[in-house]
């Protein structure tokens, strides 16, 4: 069975569960631009907190427990961290920090295109070293089956 969890006129999207899985991360346009907002799971009426002060996308939990941190783009494009706590009912946050400035990389606003180690302390990003005037995004190839490819062309003596 499916349910809805918030239903409003804004465009919420990139939902994200806290490690523990009593909040919910997600993007909205409510404001008039894209922001952070934190709920509580499963009770989302329950709270919301503005945690995004100049836009935000791509919101993205540490996996670390100890770690409490909620990252997200903002539209310069940066990488940026933000402390978070939350005891019960109750959610804290404190003051947005910009990690690093996210230009070498592809920080768009509808796709995220970085994730968090399980350990919280590095970041796997697509990183683009042209994009064409129309903003697009060079080729990704996949190649499977590698391993087997290479012992073709560099046989074991």
């Amino acid at each position: 069975m499916v349910e809805e969890l918030l239903v409003s006129n804004a465009n919420e999207r990139g939902a994200t569960f806290s490690a523990d899985g009593r909040w919910i991360a997600y993007q909205s346009d409510e404001s008039g631009r894209n922001e952070i907002y934190v709920r509580p799971f499963p009770d989302v009426d329950a709270g919301r907190w503005q945690v995004s002060t100049t836009g935000g996308t791509q919101p993205v939990w540490s996996p670390d427990p100890d770690r409490q941190e909620l990252f997200y783009t903002d539209p310069a494009p940066s990488l940026v961290a933000v402390p978070v706590r939350g005891e019960g009912a109750t959610f804290a946050y404190g003051n947005p920090e910009v990690l690093f400035d996210g230009t070498a990389c592809v920080l768009r606003p509808n796709s995220r295109y970085y994730d968090v180690s399980p350990d919280g302390k590095r970041f796997l990003m697509i990183k683009v070293h042209s994009v064409g005037e129309d903003g697009a995004v060079p080729e990704i190839i996949v190649v499977e089956n590698w391993f087997e490819e290479l012992k073709t062309l560099v046989p074991v003596p």
